[in-house]
């Protein structure tokens, strides 16, 4: 897939890379390379056997689990599973209200019949197995004419595959690139559709330092949270009812009580989302030049709409507490990675790296021509994406508002079930409807019409300054007119018109078929059906351009992967949201001269840093068991008190956020939930030196369900017993 700028804006989950040849803290690797790497972890310290981890099915690997956007892992038999605060946090505040707010006081469910569901699309996947399927893939691609055929022809195969794959039901299947088209691998996981919260810490530990301490080094964060999947009785995965069952996985993780220190091996598995390690240089230039300034310069507007509508109405706060975190952490990330990179000159090394390949690839000769060809190519398509970035940013911005998306998401799938399922677009296909459902029925606990309004305004703002040629007629003829007065008058008609707002009626146009949507009064669903003709335009022209980069990439890339193994350096896939490993130590770092950080944050500093008002609010049962030295023998010895969170040189990115953090011998020892804002710029040139991994200590994590909110019934089903 090529790594369009504006997408890498406004992704979901932004990444720290990585890019050049691999040493034994830098990579993520898929699991069949794990011999290719196995003296590195040997070196590193790890006592297992290499091949053993190679095992999905076997022990620790089975224990391994995507939320869908977060990793996870089992840690009892009874399917409780442990993850991040933030990547629970969306259904604590789904069950929240401004009168009782589960984001601020913690949860802890007394038994089983406590536990509440995290949201109709909640979920838990569980990775059964991997299977090579390049070869078809390839071979379907070889046969297209153009850049649209093979496209559509990938898109026909990866459906074909998928629904094979998922026949008998309780799958979720997805077909994963690797090396931009080099390699493509068939993933089958079981989807758990039943996901119920456990057990999470008060928000002045789940949370504790906020946006503030975001990316910074050091952190005292306990970010943390327990959630369990449930099954029918007969073990078939089910959506929330009353009698399902708590899941039984096969493998579940053991805790290390002891924990780690200085210098010990640490390995992380779990889903990375994206990384563009391997995105030519011009792509580069655009994100940082254009892109991350764009999407920066939007976050802050958004915010600052949340912002003051949640200090004028705390249920409105409530209701876009979880987007503006996300929105937030996106924001000190891109802001992060620009000053990162020109502290690196990450431009210039991105540079000299694409020309070493370049010079190798001429001194080959006519043997070398196709990967020339196929980067000039490249260079063209990122041109032809550049004439029109502007309009496809801001629009795709006003199309993904919360009121104008539902009704777009309505219309679109009554026209996709209009066909046979195998010709409808992805994330509209059967497989698909009960997470379009179940966004439909949520969608009152994040949606605020006033806010949503001011939210739409800010993007058509934007769209009435954009020169003629670059306008939308069907968004032209809804606005009536170009000025301010205009926008205001088109916003009045929409949301008066319109009872998408109520769940009730969401679902009735959900179950109608075209012909009644298309006949629709309301004022959301008549605009969502001007604007269909252009959505369908641009994501076929898309496609096209998809189709050209099957071809295109994996001929340069190849170049990439040869240039360096010509080196005696192993090349791992970018990220791609596929379950991989890393590895390293436990390690301190020098952010610059006269300054060393220690890798083990304290207890005590938390005392410190409290405040007693937010994102510095410890509660204050917290802070007493701190001042009495209540440690319970969770001590580091080295420490002489219980360490909070600590640093491993390991190389992760967005997605990695709740992966376990594993021991010498496959043990739970923390979790991955943040990395150094030096390691920002790593983006795109990794830096061995100041790159590293922010993981919360298993011992903190015990400590706080001991002292603090005692959850002697997790405690005791994770095999840890209670200390006093």
């Amino acid at each position: 897939m090529r790594p369009n700028p504006l997408h890498l804006a406004l992704g979901a989950a932004l990444a720290l890379a990585a890019g050049g040849g691999a040493h034994a803290v830098e990579g993520m690797w898929v699991p069949q390379q794990l011999p290719e790497i196995a003296g590195p972890l040997e070196e590193a310290g790890l006592e297992l056997d290499p091949q053993q981890l190679a095992d999905l099915t076997g022990d620790p690997m089975g224990a391994i689990v995507s939320l869908g956007g977060c990793t996870a892992s089992f840690v009892s038999p009874q399917g409780l599973v442990v993850t991040n605060h933030h990547c629970a946090y969306g259904g604590l505040q789904l069950n929240s209200t401004a009168e009782k707010d589960l984001t601020v006081t913690g949860f802890n469910a007394a038994t089983l019949g406590d536990e509440i569901s995290a949201g109709p699309n909640a979920r838990i996947y569980v990775t059964e197995q991997i299977t090579d399927v390049t070869e078809r893939i390839r071979a379907a691609q070889a046969q297209a004419a153009d850049g649209a055929a093979r496209q559509a022809a990938t898109e026909a195969l990866e459906k074909r595959l998928v629904a094979e794959c998922e026949q008998g039901g309780g799958y979720r299947c997805t077909v994963y690139s690797f090396f931009g088209g080099l390699q493509y691998r068939l993933f089958r996981q079981l989807e758990i559709k039943d996901v119920r919260i456990v057990y999470a810490p008060h928000g002045g530990i789940g949370v504790f330092g906020g946006d503030i301490d975001n990316w910074m080094w050091p952190r005292h964060t306990g970010d943390f949270t327990f959630i369990r999947g449930y099954v029918a009785p007969d073990g078939r995965p089910v959506a929330y009812a009353k009698d399902n069952v708590p899941y039984r996985p096969k493998h579940w993780l053991e805790v290390s009580e002891e924990g780690v220190d200085v210098g010990d091996f640490a390995m992380v598995a779990g889903y990375p989302g994206r990384t563009y390690r391997y995105a030519l240089a011009e792509e580069f230039a655009d994100t940082r030049d254009w892109a991350y300034p764009q999407a920066i310069e939007a976050y802050e507007a958004q915010l600052a709409i949340i912002d003051a509508a949640g200090k004028a109405d705390p249920e409105a706060g409530v209701k876009y507490a979880a987007q503006a975190k996300g929105l937030n952490n996106y924001l000190k990330n891109m802001t992060g990675q620009l000053e990162g990179f020109e502290r690196a000159d990450a431009g210039d090394t991105k540079r000299k790296e694409e020309r070493a390949v370049l010079a190798w690839l001429r001194k080959q000769g006519e043997a070398g021509r196709p990967a020339l060809d196929a980067y000039a190519r490249l260079q063209a398509a990122n041109a032809e994406e550049r004439a029109t970035r502007e309009r496809d940013f801001i629009v795709r911005g006003l199309l993904n508002t919360g009121l104008v998306s539902t009704a777009n998401r309505l219309v679109r799938a009554a026209e996709e079930r209009a066909k046979s399922d195998a010709e409808r677009a992805p994330g509209y296909q059967e497989r698909d409807q009960a997470a379009i459902k179940g966004a439909l029925e949520q969608m009152e606990r994040r949606y605020d019409a006033s806010v949503d309004r001011q939210l739409l305004a800010y993007w058509l703002g934007r769209y009435i300054d954009l020169p003629e040629k670059q306008r939308v007629p069907a968004i032209d003829a809804w606005l009536g007119g170009d000025d301010e007065a205009d926008v205001e008058k088109a916003l009045d008609a929409l949301y008066a018109g319109t009872r998408l707002g109520e769940t009730e009626a969401r679902l009735r146009w959900f179950a109608a078929d075209r012909a009644a949507l298309a006949a629709s009064e309301d004022s959301a669903i008549v605009l969502a059906n001007a604007l269909l003709p252009y959505v369908l335009e641009r994501e076929a022209a898309a496609e096209a351009r998809e189709g050209e980069d099957m071809r295109d990439r994996p001929l340069f890339l190849q170049a990439v992967i040869d240039t360096n193994r010509a080196n005696g350096r192993a090349v791992y896939p970018d990220a791609n949201s596929s379950l991989r490993i890393t590895f390293g130590n436990v390690k301190g770092y020098s952010p610059k001269r006269g300054t060393t950080y220690e890798p083990f944050t304290r207890l005590e500093e938390i005392a410190e840093k409290a405040t007693g008002e937010a994102p510095f609010d410890a509660p204050q049962a917290e802070l007493d068991a701190i001042a009495a030295r209540r440690y319970g023998g969770r001590e580091l010895e080295s420490l002489g008190t219980v360490p909070v969170n600590f640093l491993t040189d390991l190389d992760v990115t967005g997605g990695n956020s709740g992966s376990p953090t594993l021991d010498a011998q496959g043990r739970l020892v923390g979790l991955v939930f943040d990395m150094n804002w030096e390691s920002v710029a790593s983006n795109w040139v990794f830096n061995p030196e100041l790159t590293r991994t922010i993981h919360a200590d298993i011992r903190y994590i015990l400590w706080v369900m001991e002292q603090v909110d005692p959850a002697p019934r997790v405690l005791e089903e994770m095999g840890v017993e209670p200390r006093d």
